[in-house]
């Protein structure tokens, strides 16, 4: 019997390649991951940074993404998902392989509005980053099925046209690294989801425009906005 003072809210999960749900604790993310994109944001490539999401913005099953309010820039981010099933502190990279579950694709939403002016302003761009629906993940796959995925495209259509197209193995920090810096920074634990920064070529996207992301030996997303 619950103690609880009000119904405990579901957990947030991401559905496997071949049946299962994996739960999901945090969504942590990389910022300026790749040089061509740091630079199109009028950023010099230097060392990347991490924020995050609330764990119940991720949006899965190839769901349709309902257009944000209070932005009229909603800007797409293709992105390599990792899932964690463990973790801890001070994780030295060459040990940080054996914590990861396995990978999607996923879609970073961003209002770029709001973040632009929260940057003017000296402010938190949370709200920017954390809204509802933000956190886009297509399909979990094992890393026992696909291997460390090292190098590969990645690649974002809009209405299938070629938006964003790149290489993992053009990340600043490659995901034994971002394993290691996050877990100086925080505990990781089994259900931490990291997107992994994102290729150049981030622009906005309207109703009615159906996205699709691409990632070297994962399953493909796709998602409406509507």
């Amino acid at each position: 019997m619950s103690d609880f003072i009000i119904p405990a809210p579901e957990r947030p999960f991401v559905p496997v390649a071949g049946g299962g749900r994996f739960p999901v604790r945090r969504i942590f993310c990389v910022g300026r991951n790749y040089a061509d994109h740091a630079r199109e944001m009028g950023h010099d490539p230097a060392d990347p940074f991490f924020f995050g999401k609330p764990a119940d913005a991720v949006l899965t099953g190839d769901a349709d993404m309902p257009y944000p309010p209070a932005t009229r820039e909603l800007h797409f981010e293709a992105e390599l998902v990792v899932a964690l099933s463990g973790g801890g502190r001070d994780i030295a990279p060459e040990d940080s392989s054996a914590l990861v579950w396995g990978h999607a694709a996923g879609i970073d939403f961003t209002r770029r509005d709001l973040q632009a002016e929260a940057k003017e302003k000296g402010r938190p761009w949370d709200v920017a980053k954390g809204f509802d629906n933000s956190a886009v993940c297509g399909m979990l796959r094992p890393v026992s099925e696909t291997g460390p995925l090292e190098a590969g495209f990645i690649r974002l259509s809009v209405d299938g046209a070629v938006r964003q197209q790149g290489d993992l193995a053009q990340m600043i920090l490659p995901v034994p690294q971002i394993i290691a810096h996050l877990s100086r920074l925080v505990a990781l634990a089994p259900g931490d989801l990291i997107y992994t920064g994102t290729p150049a070529g981030v622009a906005a996207c309207t109703r009615g425009q159906t996205l699709l992301v691409e990632i070297d030996g994962l399953s493909p997303l796709t998602t409406r906005i509507v």
